[in-house]
């Protein structure tokens, strides 16, 4: 069921609260032997309101007070949140109740969740495949029915590549709409809080309650946006862009399914257009420059005195040293290291400084783009759901990211809604709109939902 039929059945009196809340734990503690999508549960409840008795799972990276925030890392294994994330906070303040803390890949970093410093996650349609990443264990919950909706966060697109692969709807915001106080930063000029869910109303409906302008996050911004008030109106008369970088190069099976997508947004009268944004084929390169900038500049706090993991050594440098080389997992390191060198005085013109400029480029043919069309239309992903350990370059790993990333870019909306199965895997199709354009966004993503029809939970971890 649907968040909006669990409520309107506890309003009608056909359920408690109590009894959704007791159903969600008992499938949580029974699936979750197989699928490992919780590093953590609990039942955190602070208020009554028009969410209550309604459980969310929130990613192991947002800060809920009475709960270990771990990032899936060694270096916090241990670490006590000490208060509450705001987006966490919004939901509980209405009534909603967190049921657990999900797997991610270490810090955010990845795109399987194979990089947790304490198990990997599976996804619920195939046992043997990953869930996607970062955001691996909301996804996997949020498909499994483990949970009727899961906060993720996505920075180059850990919401929408893992719903990809999960089958689910995965909306990440504008950037500003949603406060990122208390997410722990990985590259913060890309970070964006957003909900996993089963349908597209579902996400429309918890976005309502978490946007916002914060004080205690000077990039938001006050946007009033009505998510759910013309979510169903038609889009007969839209324009949708294909970019042919989006399409050139894709395997067959994903090109049939996404051609089939095209077909289903033309019979509700959208134009679909093949543009070209030449930018687009740098944008995993800046991508890679950029956020591991970021992020090394951002985890240099993990030094073992102030946060988490201490390994004691006779001097400060050799305390910070140890700690960082036993906290840390391969994948982190390594994108620290990336990311001091191209920061560091030899390199910062010949890598980050042009890496940035080349991001105005690509936000500016982008928004171009938007300014004759209503939307940009894409897969969200290359394939479906890769096999663990599979893939074992790094580039081939980081190219999951290629149809996501530029959304980060930009700071733009976009929404990854499930468009259909290759070998019995989901793939997600992507739509992407204008700055602050969210409620146009999930109003497209919602019409094509209706024309696609219903789309199957997956039994994996149920059998």
């Amino acid at each position: 069921m649907s968040v909006e039929d669990l409520l309107n059945s506890i309003k009608s009196g056909k359920l408690k609260g109590s009894e959704i809340i007791e159903y969600f734990k008992s499938r949580s503690n029974k699936l979750d032997e197989k699928l490992n999508a919780y590093i953590s549960k609990c039942e955190i409840k602070t208020n009554d309101g028009p969410l209550s008795g309604m459980p969310f799972a929130v990613k192991d990276n947002m800060q809920v007070e009475g709960t270990k925030t771990t990032c899936a890392s060694k270096i916090l294994e241990n670490y006590n949140s000490t208060y509450t994330a705001t987006a966490v906070e919004k939901l509980l303040e209405k009534g909603a109740v967190v049921l657990g803390k999900t797997n991610l890949d270490e810090f955010a970093m990845g795109s399987s969740t194979e990089y947790s410093a304490f198990f990997s996650t599976k996804n619920p349609w195939d046992l043997e495949r990953v869930p996607g990443g970062s955001s691996g264990g909301s996804a996997a919950a949020v498909a499994a029915g483990m949970v009727p909706f899961a906060l993720g966060s996505d920075t180059g697109g850990s919401i929408r590549q893992p719903a990809s692969f999960c089958g689910i709807v995965g909306y990440k915001p504008s950037y500003g709409l949603v406060s990122r106080y208390g997410l722990s930063a990985f590259a913060s000029s890309m970070d964006q809080i957003g909900p996993l869910a089963r349908s597209v109303r579902d996400a429309a409906f918890i976005a309502s309650f978490i946007v916002g302008k914060d004080p205690k996050d000077a990039t938001t911004v006050e946007k009033k946006m009505d998510f759910l008030g013309k979510i169903e109106d038609p889009i007969e008369g839209m324009k949708a862009a294909v970019p042919k970088e989006f399409v050139e190069g894709l395997n067959s099976n994903t090109k049939s399914v996404f051609e089939e997508a095209i077909k289903n947004l033309e019979k509700l009268g959208v134009k679909v257009e093949e543009v070209s944004i030449p930018s687009l084929k740098y944008a995993v390169a800046v991508y890679y420059i950029i956020a591991p900038a970021e992020a090394s500049s951002n985890l240099s706090r993990y030094d073992g005195i102030r946060y988490g993991l201490r390994v004691e050594e006779d001097t400060i440098d050799g305390i910070y040293s140890k700690t960082r080389d036993e906290g840390f997992g391969k994948e982190v390191k390594r994108r620290i290291m990336l990311g001091t060198f191209t920061l560091s005085a030899t390199y910062y013109d010949a890598y980050f400084d042009k890496a940035q400029r080349v991001r105005s480029m690509i936000k500016k043919e982008m928004d171009d783009i938007l300014s004759s069309y209503d939307f940009i239309l894409g897969p969200t992903t290359p394939d479906v759901a890769f096999k663990f350990g599979e893939l074992s370059s790094p580039l081939d790993y980081y190219l999951q990211d290629i149809y996501t990333i530029p959304a980060n870019l930009g700071g733009m909306p976009a929404l990854s809604v499930p468009m259909g199965f290759i070998s019995k895997m989901p793939i997600g199709l992507q739509i992407i709109g204008k700055r602050f354009d969210d409620a146009k966004v999930l109003r497209v993503a919602r019409n094509y939902e209706k024309v696609r029809g219903e789309f199957p939970m997956p039994t994996g971890g149920d059998e």
